[in-house]
């Protein structure tokens, strides 16, 4: 008999693989949650499947994520990584992710980690919801209003309340799996 799984991933292998190991799994992480943050800005408006396929593309494009070399890209590297066709070209997205980088980097000096931060929205425990199918999830929440203002406040940008709230289901912030899903037990 085969698993269950949340229907959103289908059966094309790479979105099975990311259901099945990473999504929903809590990630305490700096460097993950960062290479979360970038991948879901992209995101913004495309399908999550086009920015898995590229995935790779991006680690290469923006230094494996690394977010104390990201906040020191200057124009050159800008020009480079506009014509990257390997990434999403999108400049109002890449100058996003060189300024979230920088006040990432604010916030782990403010909180000794971004991890301590955006964790003490759900006092550094996964909320566990209990959905039944997937019409029941939804895009938003009131919390994922709040992260995003706060985020706002503190210089990000493409964080509004509904690409911060994909990255809290991606990150395990949330258990978003359905409850007949095999995964939802194990994250």
């Amino acid at each position: 008999m085969s698993k269950i799984r949340c229907s959103w991933c289908g059966d094309n292998p790479l979105y099975v693989a990311y259901h099945d190991a990473e999504w929903g799994v809590p990630v305490y992480d700096d460097a993950k949650l960062f290479e979360f943050l970038v991948l879901e800005t992209f995101q913004a408006g495309l399908s999550w499947i086009t920015i898995l396929k590229k995935r790779e593309n991006f680690r290469n494009a923006f230094d494996n994520f690394n977010y104390n070399k990201i906040a020191t890209y200057n124009e050159v590297k800008f020009e480079e990584l506009i014509q990257n066709t390997g990434i999403i070209r999108n400049k109002l997205k890449i100058r996003a992710t060189i300024s979230n980088a920088i006040a990432f980097i604010k916030i782990q000096k403010e909180f000794d980690s971004f991890s301590n931060y955006i964790w003490s929205f759900t006092n550094g425990k996964p909320i566990i919801n209990n959905w039944k199918n997937l019409s029941e999830i939804p895009a938003t929440t009131a919390l994922s209003n709040i992260i995003s203002k706060d985020l706002k406040k503190r210089g990000f940008k493409f964080v509004g309340p509904t690409v911060i709230y994909a990255h809290m289901q991606a990150t395990g912030m949330v258990n978003d799996h359905i409850i007949d899903c095999f995964r939802y037990s194990e994250v």
